[in-house]
């Protein structure tokens, strides 16, 4: 399905009428995850640790989605195509925060920019985490300054390109020994893939999918 450009006033319209108004439920059923393409490989009784990310749909013309690069040294994850997040702290009062935090934290994106307008429900992934994704809708204007521990590089994606299930490709590689299946989305240079891609799908599915 190919999404028509749409200005930042009616993607928050979908945005309010599509995605859920409050935080996912942890302890009920996760519908989401890495594996949607893997049936079965859920580990039995784990635990797993709460995250959040931002997923930040910036308010140009046409809109954009923002994204980090995590540098190579990092003990997970390394090099990857990533939203701005991490883990919910106890000090935090809810995974928006700790979104909002994590987001100030690795790119110094202020939140007087940022307008949530829904969230996504959990995301399971293979590396022991439930993720609550928090959409807002991000104000231009704002000035960035990655911390060079955690990131690498910031771009953004035109959210058209993001949206459009041709982009959606399944790839697979081989991890512990077993085949392994996931979303990627490839954009010039840059391979979009994993959680990332998995969380793009599930936003693509709430606001799009009939």
């Amino acid at each position: 399905m190919n999404i028509p450009e749409f200005d930042a006033r009616t993607f928050e319209k979908l945005a309010r009428s599509r995605l859920l108004a409050t935080p996912p439920l942890l302890d009920g059923p996760i519908t989401s995850g890495d594996h949607d393409l893997n049936p079965g490989s859920e580990p039995a009784n784990a635990v797993l640790r709460h995250a959040a990310v931002l997923v930040p749909v910036v308010a140009n013309t046409p809109l954009t989605v923002l994204l980090t690069t995590r540098t190579d040294h990092l003990p997970s994850h390394a090099g990857q195509i990533a939203f701005p997040g991490g883990k919910v702290e106890a000090h935090d009062s809810g995974p928006l925060a700790a979104a909002m935090r994590e987001a100030h934290e690795e790119i110094a994106l202020d939140k007087s920019f940022i307008e949530p307008v829904g969230f996504l429900p959990a995301y399971r992934t293979g590396t022991g985490y439930i993720i609550s994704p928090c959409v807002a809708l991000v104000r231009p204007g704002f000035t960035l300054k990655p911390d060079p521990s955690e990131v690498a590089a910031v771009f953004e994606v035109p959210f058209a390109f993001l949206m459009n299930e041709a982009n959606h490709q399944i790839h697979s590689r081989t991890f512990a020994g077993a085949e392994r299946h996931f979303y990627a989305m490839p954009y010039g240079e840059r391979y979009i893939w994993g959680a990332t891609a998995g969380i793009i799908r599930a936003l693509y599915r709430r606001l799009f999918s009939t």
